[in-house]
């Protein structure tokens, strides 16, 4: 797994490049994923709809003041 957090990666769920430490999927608990995609899976999990995971991803940029993937 790469861990350089400088070095733009691509997402192989979204397709979006990002930088940072990626998440680990939860789905096979080996696949490294960008940060929004390892939030999606976990909203996911406790069964939040695709519609409120977004609204909670926006809350998080916005709150952060970072951007989210490109």
């Amino acid at each position: 797994m790469n861990t350089d957090k400088n070095e733009p990666k691509v997402c192989p769920l979204c397709g979006k490049t990002y930088t940072g430490h990626p998440a680990l999927s939860r789905k096979d608990d080996n696949t490294p994923i960008c940060p929004d995609c390892g939030t999606r899976e976990s909203l996911e999990a406790i069964g939040i709809s695709p519609e409120e995971q977004e609204k909670v991803l926006e809350i998080i940029h916005e709150k952060l003041a970072e951007k989210p993937c490109k």
